[in-house]
């Protein structure tokens, strides 16, 4: 193992996370002869195979399973110390990954873009999934600040909110529900619900909610995407409940339509989060620090014609 690179542990953890070698190319600006010989390398060095190939099929064997917990650690030791030279030097350069929760994409490309415009030296990378992938991702050190509504418990975090984020109920225009006029809750009980899957911040928001009042919603379909549910819901399928935040277009284009229910918006919190055993580096405290101030006007402006009934905070 002692001639092993780091080009190569690179490598093998990309093809590990993506279990896909064409994959793993594309995320690293590679061809995937270039990432087969290097992994085949690496191979070499351990002296076992680190993948099993079956046709287009990718897994990792046991000791690819076990190499792949120590070369995390190597590569993430090596993150930390490029991180701390930087910040040694005060340098605003280098790698920074944001991960992001999917419900965030809807506003945050447009704020990176203007993050970008003030600290040219930044080469930014995005990750993006749901709110379990994430927290995967904080733990294991593959993203250095996160973006996300409900904060993990499950580790050791700084969580920073920097703008409110409210969750509504909708329906297609042509719903009864949608002909205006506020909405008791009890008059949801009769219609079908598109929901999101279980663990994502959107689902846990909206059985907060229920659990409140006492109401156990009528599931018809449970979905993994926002897109996916606004089609549902646009398509006259059952009702929703989402973030504000993904729905700007649908009801700038009049295609959805928000309810006015009781005690509703639902008023969470967007968090900048990392975890407190990482050293930020100058990069990643930078966009902490621009987050945190930028935010809040950037989604009033955008988003705050929108709310015009009563909100309660969960």
């Amino acid at each position: 193992m002692k001639n092993a690179t780091f080009r190569q542990l690179r490598v093998f953890n990309e093809v590990a996370k993506n279990l896909s070698f064409a994959r793993a190319a594309e995320a690293l600006h590679l061809t995937p002869p270039a990432i087969t010989m290097q992994v085949k390398e690496l191979e070499g060095h351990v002296g076992m195979a680190l993948f099993e190939r079956a046709g287009k099929k990718v897994s990792l064997t046991t000791a690819g399973e076990y190499m792949l917990v120590y070369t995390r650690k190597i590569l993430a030791t090596l993150k930390d110390a490029e991180d701390l030279a930087a910040r040694l030097q005060r340098l605003e350069t280098g790698v920074l990954t944001i991960g992001m929760v999917g419900t965030a994409k809807y506003f945050v490309m447009k704020l990176v873009e203007e993050f970008l415009q003030k600290h040219k030296g930044i080469e930014l990378r995005i990750a993006v999934g749901n709110r379990e992938s994430l927290v995967r991702m904080l733990q294991e050190n593959e993203v250095d600040i996160a973006i996300m509504g409900r904060p993990p418990k499950e580790l050791n975090t700084s969580a920073e909110p920097f703008a409110a984020h409210p969750h509504v109920f909708i329906a297609a225009p042509d719903h009864p529900l949608a002909q205006g006029g506020r909405i008791g809750v009890e008059e949801l009980r009769q219609y079908d619900f598109i929901v999101r899957e279980k663990g994502s911040g959107t689902r846990v928001a909206m059985e907060n909610f229920f659990a409140n009042v006492r109401l156990e919603p009528r599931v018809k379909m449970q979905l993994h995407s926002n897109e996916t549910l606004k089609q549902a819901v646009m398509a006259g399928l059952g009702l929703g409940f989402v973030s504000l935040h993904t729905i700007g277009f649908e009801l700038e284009g009049k295609r959805i339509a928000v309810l006015e229910v009781e005690n509703t918006p639902v008023i969470r919190a967007w968090n900048v989060v990392h975890t407190l055993s990482k050293m930020l580096s100058p990069a990643a405290e930078a966009f902490r620090y621009f987050m945190l101030e930028q935010g809040e006007a950037f989604m009033a402006r955008h988003f705050g014609h929108h709310m015009a009934f009563d909100a309660k905070p969960v």
